[in-house]
């Protein structure tokens, strides 16, 4: 219980113990010598406010939730742009130690009394730096989605570096989007963890049913491509059944739209596929993701098939095209071309160089075959290799 003598006499030295306070911040702090003086000012608020706090709180112990207002809500912000709680609790205990030292030693009977509010002090002070990280995190869940939904739409600019930037993403250099289905439980979290554990740093955006994971290496290595490769199959527990798709990697996350363009459009025509391995590579799905009309697909069938072959010796296009036509046959190749069969060996084993897949196997040449389609409706559009 408060008592007038007690109350008055705390009153009177409110403003010298307040002083005596800072001094001791100096000496025994030296974070806080080492702050501007802007900050040293803002922290040395909260440290007098909770001197006159504590005259507050013994007059009334109940206004206990108004006083931690008081001590943390004058200048919250300042507070915790500039010390953690680390040392918000060492400030307190300066605090703590200055009271007791002037008030127990000269009216011990107000010992309990400062045990039990430096007590709800740091109970208070834990609070508030408890409901700050609640808000980061609710706030870097918002611009995560955020950058992830730019990503997908497409949007390619350095704002999303610099958005990255402030969620804290340490990857920097290539990357590449993962793309698949929503778990029944999400787990953004495990997918951190995980990716962590491995060298590498993600985004995550859930977006209903699908789950978008862009991958990144925290250190650059010898072939990034595979290295995310790996990271991305050791990440599949976290997507839900069905196709996963990883798009190409990418030069920075920036750039990371291009991969998930290619990702959306590899999702989208997967179901075609039959027995795919998890992740699969979007350009694994070229031919399919070119018969859907995708741009990106016919231009990389184009530059990378086509183009190669139609500028390379002058019979490899049209061997190419016959040994397709005679259904992969070298000896109906062979009567075609009316050449030997070996030729049309050596000349499979020159386009298997030139383009470095084999024509021999059964998919490649279903994607030869589509390239080789796109090849020559571009040619004909443009008036070249008539």
């Amino acid at each position: 219980m408060a008592t007038p003598k007690h109350l008055a006499w705390l009153n009177s030295i409110a403003g010298e113990l307040a002083t005596a306070t800072l001094i001791r911040l100096d000496e025994t702090l030296p974070w806080y010598r080492q702050m501007p003086p802007a900050r040293r000012a803002a922290v040395g608020s909260v440290a007098q406010a909770g001197i006159t706090s504590f005259i507050r709180w013994y007059e009334d112990p109940t206004s206990q939730p108004s006083v931690a207002a008081d001590v943390f809500g004058n200048a919250p912000r300042e507070l915790l742009r500039s010390i953690s709680l680390q040392e918000t609790l060492q400030l307190i205990q300066v605090v703590v130690e200055m009271v007791e030292e002037t008030v127990v030693n000269q009216t011990p009977d107000l010992h309990e009394a400062v045990l039990r509010y430096s007590r709800d002090m740091a109970f208070s002070a834990a609070n508030v730096y408890a409901k700050a990280a609640e808000a980061r995190g609710l706030w870097d869940a918002r611009l995560e989605a955020l950058v992830v939904d730019s990503i997908i739409s497409g949007e390619r600019s350095q704002e999303i570096s610099s958005r990255v930037a402030a969620l804290g993403w340490l990857a920097d250099g290539q990357v590449a989007v993962l793309l698949g289905t929503t778990p029944p439980s999400e787990d953004p979290d495990g997918v951190r963890k995980a990716a962590r554990k491995l060298g590498s740093d993600v985004l995550i955006g859930i977006q209903g049913r699908r789950q978008v994971a862009v991958i990144g290496l925290l250190e650059q290595q010898d072939n990034v491509g595979k290295k995310i490769h790996d990271t991305a199959s050791a990440l599949q527990e976290f997507f839900g059944a069905g196709p996963l798709v990883l798009g190409p990697t990418v030069l920075s996350v920036s750039d990371a739209s291009k991969s998930a363009t290619a990702a959306l459009a590899a999702h989208t025509v997967a179901a075609t596929v039959g027995n795919m391995v998890r992740p699969t590579p979007a350009d694994d799905l070229l031919p399919e993701r070119a018969l859907a009309g995708d741009p990106l697909a016919k231009q990389t069938m184009f530059d990378s098939f086509y183009v190669p072959l139609a500028d390379s010796q002058a019979d490899l296009l049209p061997t190419l095209r016959a040994y397709l036509e005679c259904g992969r046959s070298l000896e109906g190749t062979s009567k075609q071309l009316y050449v030997h069969a070996n030729t049309v060996r050596y000349r499979l084993k020159r386009i298997h160089e030139t383009i470095g897949q084999d024509p021999t196997e059964a998919r490649t040449a279903f994607v030869l075959q589509i390239a080789i389609a796109l090849g020559a409706i571009a040619d004909n559009e443009s008036g070249v290799r008539r």
